[in-house]
């Protein structure tokens, strides 16, 4: 995701099942990116019970928790939310690139959105910043590019596959039939 703000956009979350998966390493940065990442859930009429929310312990292991959410079936978008701070040895580099690259192959292994919602900052002053909810809180920032992208691939979501619209719409008198190996009627 890019942008320094959250969207003008207003979407209907109503219908959609979204996780977040967050790292437990640096969790005071973490909580306030789920906290930013909740309030824009419910601002764009997401109801509490359809957002599910799971804590791995760190950055690095994301990528594996949001492919197994990703490819459950049951959630229209994944968000992974983890804050990884620059220190003086090479491991920033080994984490923030694998996890980047890890949540990428889930979004494309599995046809749902994976968003990338992981702090990757020099210092503790910028991730507080852009964590902070009085300013440009990242966590609601990566939670209305989920919802953007749902409305996105809605279109192109072949039948039988794990994209949906939405996750928790019941299936039509067709498709039900057809499922139960009998043929619809009106054909």
């Amino acid at each position: 995701m890019t942008g320094s703000n959250s969207s003008e956009r207003a979407f209907d979350a109503s219908a959609w099942r979204v996780a977040i998966v967050a790292a437990r390493f640096n969790a005071p940065i973490v909580d306030q990116l789920i906290d930013g990442a909740t309030r824009a859930w419910l601002a764009h009429g997401g109801r509490a019970a359809e957002l599910a929310i799971e804590r791995a312990p760190g950055a690095f292991e994301l990528p594996l928790a949001a492919l197994k959410f990703a490819a459950c079936g049951e959630y229209d978008a994944v968000i992974a939310l983890g804050c990884v701070i620059r220190g003086d040895t090479p491991h920033f580099e080994y984490v923030a690139g694998e996890c980047a690259r890890g949540l990428m192959d889930a979004g494309l292994a599995s046809g749902v959105p994976v968003i990338f919602g992981v702090l990757t900052v020099e210092t503790q002053a910028q991730a507080e910043e852009r964590a902070a909810l009085t300013r440009m809180n990242k966590g609601g920032e990566s939670m209305e590019a989920a919802l953007e992208m749902i409305e996105l691939l809605i279109p192109f979501a072949p039948p039988g596959t794990g994209m949906r619209a939405p996750a928790r719409r019941k299936p039509t008198a067709k498709k039900a039939a057809r499922k139960q190996g009998r043929r619809p009627r009106g054909k």
